[in-house]
């Protein structure tokens, strides 16, 4: 996490005047670099002018400043696909999601004392006021009660939930006013979702109870390991759990392969139960979400903020989406795509078309016989160069279902949490057996 600390704006004036300074700075000195290149006789364009390294600076810190609504809709659009993006664009949402700024210890001081009252000390016997992780709703705090058990602390940033709305309207009028975002595309139904998933995960109650709930359907398991909710210290803005010792994700790439595949088995294992038992996603695969504690071979989850609820004509669209995909039944991905939601009436054959040959490509590491090599793969270029072909056909643009979105930014996270970790497994055998008992369990709850 970096080290800086940041005062969050909490009024929506103060929010809104942020992003109003950030498009005067940018606009001077586009004008500017402007005017120096038309003096030499250079040729320039618009697009040119506003993608300067000093202007892409400028948008990442200022986003990174307001937190939550900047990230949440950079996650929307880019989805680690990007289709919907310019190269410039994904460049400022990657180093958007790695400039976490903590606040100030005095707003956190001030933070504590509105929800806690002005003894919250008293409720521990002691709090670290540096944070150890900082991220788009919150950040989090090591704490320790008389008994001396160790708690997380999710303290979440003021200003956040009141200005959810605002914050992403004011960030989507940004992006259309620079050009960034394909003409072409409709982003609207983008934009009215962050707001609601935002609005979802700044509430740390709802988060309390999917924690809960991925507890009671994991119950028994010890391939994973969940925090437990202190529910007398938390509230809808603070978030007291039990602390889970464990290592980072990523520190799993230098141990032996045979522990790498293990890991990554679970987190593909865990994702199928979601999507078609559960039908409870976990919708963000960052690394930071995860730990290991290597001593037990368990997967620790840590965060639920982002967590959806799927309809269950979602969840069957994509067992037939990818049962389809594996033996490379076009017709069967097609009827399938259009369950989940992604054909509307008129739509040209060649774009749907397209869409089927991104998710048989997208289905490739299930259908490979075999171990997946994910480390020597280039699965991710050549999906993300298909989608931009695809964008081209501006005529045929047609905005994805947003619940599929979340499935597959799960889903592409945790190929590339695979191709970090260089995991090698049949990932074709692993869903084999998991489609065997999914539709044996449902053929018994129709006779029952």
């Amino acid at each position: 996490m970096s080290n800086k600390q940041k005062s969050v704006p909490t009024s929506r004036f103060s929010r809104a005047a942020r992003l109003g300074s950030l498009a005067g700075k940018v606009a001077g000195n586009m004008l500017f670099e402007g005017t120096k290149a038309w003096a030499t006789g250079k040729q320039t364009s618009r697009q040119e002018l506003l993608l300067q390294p000093k202007n892409i600076q400028r948008f990442a810190e200022q986003l990174a400043n307001l937190r939550g609504a900047a990230m949440k809709l950079g996650q929307l659009l880019s989805m680690d696909s990007g289709e919907l993006l310019t190269p410039e664009l994904s460049a400022i949402l990657a180093r958007l999601r790695a400039e976490a700024t903590a606040m100030p210890q005095k707003q956190l001081v001030k933070v504590m004392r509105e929800h806690w009252g002005d003894t919250w000390l008293d409720q521990l016997s002691h709090f670290e006021l540096r944070p150890f992780a900082a991220a788009s709703i919150g950040q989090v705090h090591i704490a320790y009660r008389e008994s001396g058990e160790k708690l997380a602390v999710k303290v979440q940033y003021p200003g956040i939930a009141k200005g959810i709305a605002s914050d992403v309207d004011n960030l989507a009028y940004l992006l259309k006013l620079s050009g960034l975002l394909p003409k072409e595309v409709e982003i609207q139904p983008l934009i009215d979702e962050a707001k609601q998933q935002l609005i979802n995960e700044a509430d740390y109650e709802l988060e309390a109870n999917y924690l809960k709930r991925y507890s009671e359907c994991l119950k028994g398991d010890d391939n994973y390991l969940i925090p437990t909710v202190v529910d007398s210290l938390s509230s809808s803005q603070v978030l007291v759990m039990s602390f889970v010792e464990g290592q980072e994700l990523d520190e799993l790439a230098n141990t032996e392969q045979a522990l790498r595949n293990k890991a990554v088995e679970q987190l593909l294992s865990l994702f199928l139960r979601e999507l078609f038992s559960f039908r409870l996603v976990q919708t963000d695969p960052n690394f930071a979400n995860f730990q290991y504690q290597i001593d037990n071979q368990r997967l620790v989850l840590l965060d639920f903020g982002a967590t959806r609820e799927l309809p269950q004509h979602i969840s069957d669209g994509y067992l037939q989406l990818i049962s389809g995909a594996i033996s490379n039944n076009r017709a069967g991905v097609a009827t399938a795509a259009q369950q989940i939601g992604y054909f509307q009436q008129g739509l040209a054959q060649e774009y749907i078309d397209n869409v089927v040959d991104i998710f048989l490509l997208a289905c490739e590491p299930l259908r490979h016989q075999g171990e997946y090599d994910f480390a020597n793969s280039d699965l991710p270029k050549r999906i993300k160069e298909l989608g931009l072909k695809m964008s081209t056909a501006s005529e045929h643009w047609h905005a994805p279902p947003v619940d599929a979105l979340f499935v597959h930014r799960k889903l592409a996270g945790l190929f590339l949490i695979a191709a970090k970790l260089g995991a090698k497994l049949n990932v074709n055998s692993i869903f084999k057996e998991f489609e065997y008992n999914v539709n044996m369990q449902r053929a018994v709850s129709k006779i029952i």
